[in-house]
């Protein structure tokens, strides 16, 4: 990718233990946290933002917890791809793995898209640039 070498991975394990997948491909191909870049959903997000983050919490995302503990460290790059908040009285665990409705499903596929758009900017710019471009963009732009 844009004349790098870059290892995609897809774990197949439950979300819970995405770290027991990535650990090992991570020692192989990795010099340090900086080189792994994970794309994750966040309900912390409006539905269909893309926004990327250096390190930090897991904000009780199971996959990203998974994840610190096997690597030994927070400090991997991140694709946030939000997913927005469940309705009132919906289960958040039950909303992150129900497929989006059909009125929504535009707006998520949208974000992929983006999030590949990320992955790519990063690789060509390099984190810090890609990180102030998108951050700065707002849904819809």
């Amino acid at each position: 990718m844009e004349g790098r070498r870059v290892v995609i991975v897809k774990p197949m394990t439950f979300m819970n233990l995405s770290g027991n997948a990535v650990a090992p491909l991570f020692r192989k191909h990795a010099e340090g946290p900086e080189d792994l870049v994970v794309v994750h959903d966040d309900l912390d997000l409006p539905a269909g933002a893309v926004r990327l983050k250096r390190g930090g919490g897991t904000g009780g995302h199971n996959g990203l917890r998974s994840l610190r503990e096997a690597l030994g460290t927070p400090a991997f790059l991140r694709i946030r791809v939000g997913i927005g908040r469940p309705p009132a009285g919906e289960d958040p665990a039950e909303y992150v793995l129900t497929p989006p409705a059909p009125d929504r499903k535009g707006t998520f596929e949208e974000a992929v898209s983006a999030a590949c758009e990320a992955a790519g900017d990063i690789a060509r710019l390099g984190f810090d640039k890609a990180m102030t471009r998108w951050n700065a963009k707002r849904l819809g732009s």
